[in-house]
């Protein structure tokens, strides 16, 4: 297998992007934030197919950590040394188009056989494109749902979400009740994946269920202490530290590793699932309901091709290729579609072998149909760090949950106004 080989500004980034390199290299280098060894065994799949038709042509991934992962690559990218290729958060899309950094790809994708830019419904576009340009493919639109360990629940003598669902009682109330149940046993209750109290957005999995939002609809003011999000912060607050459901600051927990009950994530984790002598009873299954009633919440990713790479129209080429029907079809396992002639029970299924048709309908299909997503924003790796840093008050027993979010808002309203 393939070997896998990103603090400055998108202002330097901006500067570099004139320099062009000539096209001398044949080698392409994408980067991902992706380590797993399922996911990289069928990139490298697609890699070879593509340069068995370029001679000449290589192909490798550089698999960055997840956490600081848009600081690595624009430190890559304004000391000299930038991929070709790049996933792209729905967060951090807006600056890089507007910083001029990535290759226009329109012209691209329409000559490029085959290809039906018309499979992609125009709403699953508008977060890639600017001024009628493309920028980005549309890589995932992947829903959030929980996995569940129904051993562990079951153990624990509680109802297990599809006993809670089938009853129509699958309410965050109500999983809150069952992972503090399971916790009692000395497990874990619930884990909401990579959130570690660093990544604060993916508590949106959850504060999403009370209509909240971190800014208003225009971006241009703080919603951090609307009572949506106060109601939502203060149910979090208490599921760690009353109902002690959650893992607390410091405690690591893996579901997949069998430390937990019930994890929120998208399918791509089905991978990690344990096999053979360490295989348990496990369930796929939509996010509880909340105040709002039933919803759903979906992360996007993008791939885009560096303006300043060592070959943009090679790079685009592999891009339009690696994002074919044929190529999405199999990414299909771990990464569901955009396009919509793939988004069936029947090619998901195919595809992900581990998931029941039940399952993918109504976490994957439902999920895109219907999810909410993150509110793009300019400026959004600073707003991050400000409301990371201003959340850390709210993580100890006794918060002050509205001063918190009051003192937050203080300080992200100038940067929003700013934008």
């Amino acid at each position: 297998m393939r070997r896998t080989m990103l603090k400055t500004t998108l202002a330097a980034l901006a500067v570099t992007t004139g320099l062009v390199a000539p096209a001398l290299s044949q080698e392409l280098r994408m980067a991902i934030w992706s380590a797993n060894e399922a996911h990289l065994a069928l990139f490298n799949e697609i890699a070879d197919e593509f340069e068995a038709s370029h001679p000449g042509v290589t192909v490798t991934y550089d698999s960055l950590a997840f956490e600081g992962y848009v600081t690595t690559l624009t430190t890559q990218i304004a000391g000299g040394n930038p991929p070709d290729l790049a996933w792209l958060f729905d967060t951090t899309a807006p600056d890089f188009m507007a910083a001029g950094a990535l290759y226009p790809l329109t012209d691209t994708f329409a000559k490029t056989e085959g290809y039906d830019i018309a499979d992609f419904p125009p709403a699953t576009l508008t977060a890639w494109s600017r001024d009628g340009v493309q920028y980005l493919y549309p890589f995932s639109t992947s829903p959030f749902g929980v996995f569940v360990n129904n051993d562990m629940v079951k153990a624990a003598g509680a109802k297990t979400p599809a006993e809670l669902i089938a009853a129509d009682e699958w309410t965050w109330d109500n999983a809150i009740a069952t992972a503090a149940t399971v916790a009692a046993t000395g497990k874990q209750g619930l884990v909401i994946r990579d959130f570690e109290y660093k990544a604060w957005e993916n508590l949106a999995e959850i504060y999403a269920g009370w209509g909240a939002h971190p800014w208003s609809e225009d971006t241009k003011t703080c919603a951090f202490n609307s009572q949506e999000m106060i109601d939502a912060m203060t149910f979090i607050h208490d599921a760690i530290f009353v109902k002690k459901a959650m893992p607390g600051p410091g405690v690591s927990a893996d579901f997949f590793a069998g430390d937990a009950a019930m994890t929120t994530t998208q399918i791509s984790r089905a991978s990690l699932l344990p096999k053979d002598d360490k295989a348990f009873d496990w369930d796929l299954v939509p996010l509880p309901s909340g105040p709002i009633g039933e919803y759903a919440w979906v992360g996007r990713a993008g791939i885009g091709v560096l303006a300043n790479g060592k070959n943009p129209e090679l790079a685009a080429e592999f891009l339009a290729f690696f994002s074919s029907k044929d190529n999405v079809a199999k990414l299909a396992r771990f990464f569901p579609p955009a396009r919509q002639s793939l988004l069936t029970a029947d090619v998901l299924s195919a595809a992900n072998p581990l998931l029941t048709k039940e399952q993918i309908e109504a976490v994957v299909i439902r999920g895109v149909a219907t999810g909410q997503s993150t509110q793009q924003v300019p400026n959004f790796a600073q707003l991050q760090q400000t409301v990371r840093a201003g959340l850390d008050g709210l993580w100890q027993p006794e918060a002050n949950i509205p001063g918190v979010l009051n003192t937050l808002c203080d300080r992200l309203n100038p940067l929003l106004a700013a934008n």
